[in-house]
Order: structure tokens, then sequence, then C-alpha cells
């Protein structure tokens, strides 16, 4: 297939591949791609189009034929034999690998000579509980090349690499550009998932509100915060990863950007700080709604106690007055009189209904 003026990809065929323009490549060996190689494909920084989708093990090949192209490669759950691949390609750092090939690592940001190794936590709301899902996707940044290596819960970005190849002026800005549309990508798609937990949030002071206790609503609060704990374990690194990126000198950074690229990381930068903010009301919110919620109990639990006390003392005056007449003494307060039983049977009525008219005015009943 051949590569039109619009920059569609050219897949790599057996032998030989040659655009209209009579352009060949005879490097494409045509062998299989791994299942776990999403894309591979060369992209011309003179044009910022796609020339041609690469085997990964043509991949130096390539570079080493035409210094104008740079790749982009996607990986989806690599194996080990694919990530050895990728290492002897581009001559990655065996740490870097080692770092790569584990399910889980704290965001990070490391360079290694002429590469820079970024790691990235994504997250994916899986349930209306709030529960979140979350992955890691590893990212080697070269002069001449961008590997993203996806593991785990993470959208696809294939919608990131179809909105950039609409857009060849800025793909002209090579890898660094496309680290960055990639970083950008992950770190929005941080907003809506606090948007979900905040409306998590409200249904569930609904629930505080409703003036019945119910332990799965403080284990649901409970819940929450254990997840906007993670949420902000994987969100507050990157301020760190975008910090290298922004606030570095441009010479520093020549080699991976050229200075046209760096001010699109301070837009990262503002979008990590929003969602932080997000993150610290929703978690200032869920504090308060667990104090409330624990307040409320306890009011509940006082009003028990009062409700029993109140009929202890209520139950007390007949009970005080039938004991003394249930000892053994003959010389007693109208144990003779003809009608000392039905006396004291209206004084007990009188003094019980008198001490619950008093609890009810005081509203302990």
């Amino acid at each position: 297939m051949s590569e039109s003026d619009s920059g569609q990809v050219l897949s790599a065929d057996q032998g030989s591949v040659a655009t209209p323009a009579g352009e060949t490549f005879p490097w494409l060996s045509g062998q299989p791609q791994p299942n776990s190689v999403v894309n591979c494909v060369a992209y011309s920084r003179s044009t910022g189009l796609s020339v041609v989708e690469l085997p990964l093990c043509d991949v130096s090949e390539a570079l080493e034929s035409d210094p104008d192209l740079y790749v982009w490669i996607g990986l989806f759950e690599p194996t080990a034999d694919t990530l050895a691949e990728v290492q002897h390609e581009f001559g990655l750092h065996e740490l870097a690998i080692e770092d790569a090939s584990r399910e889980y690592q704290r965001p990070k940001l490391e360079s290694y000579d002429d590469c820079l190794f970024v790691v990235v936590r994504t997250a994916q709301i899986v349930d209306q509980r709030g529960s979140i899902d979350f992955g890691t996707t590893y990212f080697f940044l070269g002069e001449r090349y961008l590997i993203s290596i996806r593991k785990g819960a993470s959208l696809s970005y294939q919608t990131v690499r179809k909105a950039c190849e609409h857009n060849p002026a800025r793909m002209k800005l090579g890898p660094g550009y496309v680290f960055y549309t990639l970083l950008d990508f992950i770190v929005d798609n941080y907003l809506p998932i606090t948007d979900q937990l905040t409306v998590y949030l409200g249904k569930l002071e609904n629930d505080i509100f409703s003036g019945k206790f119910n332990r799965q609503t403080l284990r649901h609060l409970y819940d929450l915060k254990s997840e906007l704990v993670s949420l902000k374990l994987a969100i507050v690194p990157l301020q760190e990863v975008s910090g290298y990126f922004t606030y570095r000198k441009e010479d520093e950074l020549a080699i991976h950007f050229p200075a046209t690229a760096l001010p699109y990381f301070r837009d990262v930068q503002d979008h990590i700080l929003r969602t932080l903010d997000a993150v610290e009301a929703i978690s200032a919110m869920l504090g308060v709604a667990m104090d409330t919620y624990l307040a409320l109990v306890g009011v509940d639990q006082n009003e028990i106690v009062k409700r029993l006390a109140s009929w202890a003392g209520i139950l007390a005056v007949p009970t005080m007055i039938a004991s003394f007449y249930g000892m053994n003494f003959d010389n007693m307060p109208e144990l003779h009189w003809h009608y000392g039983y039905f006396i004291m049977l209206g004084i007990m009525f009188v003094v019980t209904l008198l001490v619950y008219r008093k609890l009810k005015r005081v509203k302990w009943l």
C-alpha cells in the first residue's frame, strides 16, 4: 500500500515497498508483528505525515536509512520477548526495561543518556460506586522515537494517534509533541473521574441525611476516601514529571524537544493542578460528610439513651412505692385501710403521669 497525500500509513508487505514518487523501502522484511504491538509507524519530521508502518524488527534500519524519520510505537501488555526486541532495536537501558516489565511502578521520570523514561498511572471508573481501576503507561522518549507501553486499566490511545495524524503541522515537532499529546490525554481523563466521584458523593449525602443509620453508607464513604487517596497518589508525582519539561532550560532538553514544543507542557501542568484541586475539594467534602454522619449517629444514640432513661425514671416511681409494700412489716401507712390499695394505685398513677408530662415537656420523650 502506498502513501497518499493525506499521510496514509504504508503497510509493510513482503519485499520492498514503493511510494507513488518511486521511493522504496528495501529494508522492510515483512516479518509478522508481535500481537502486543498496537502500532509501529514512521513519521516524517519535515512534513509531519505518516510514512510507513513498520515491523518492530525493522525500526532501527528505517531510522538509519532516513535521518528525517522518527517512529511512534504503541505496545499493550507486551511479552518479555517483545520488550527484549524493543531494547535491542533502540539500545534502551536494562534498568528501564526491568521497570517496564513490572505491573506497578510509582509515577516518575528518569534520564538515561539520550533517552527519557517516564512512568504514568492511568485510571478508569469501573462502577457507579466510585471504584477505580488503575493501570500504568511507560514511555521511552528519544530524539527519534516515542515508545508507549500500556498495562492495566487504560483507554486506548488510538484516538490520540488519529488526532495527531490530522495535524501534521504539529507532528513536525517530533516525538516530544507526541509525548505531550499522550500525557495530556491521560491527565485529561482524570477530570471525568473526579466528576463521577462528586456525583457519587452527592448520592451518599442523601443517605447521610435520611435519618437512618446504615453501616453500608459508612463503608461506602470509607471506600470513596480510599479511592481518592489512590487517585491523588497517581496524580501528585505528575507535577514532578511536567515540571521537568516546564522549568528546564531549553538547551537541556534540545535533544528531546524543539523549543516550540516546550510551552505545551505548561498546559499539562495546568490540567494537573486543576485535577488536584478537584481531588482536594472532594476529599474535604468527604471528610465533612463522614464527620457529619458520625455526629448524626451520635445524636441518634443520645436520643435513644434519653428515651431509655426517661422510661426508667417513669417506671421507678411505681417500683419504689410498690417495694415498700412488699416488706414484711405490720406497722405501715394505710396498710389496714379499707381503700388503701386503691389510694396507693391512684398515687402511683398521678406521680407517674406528672413525671411523664415533665419529660415530655423537655423533649426527652
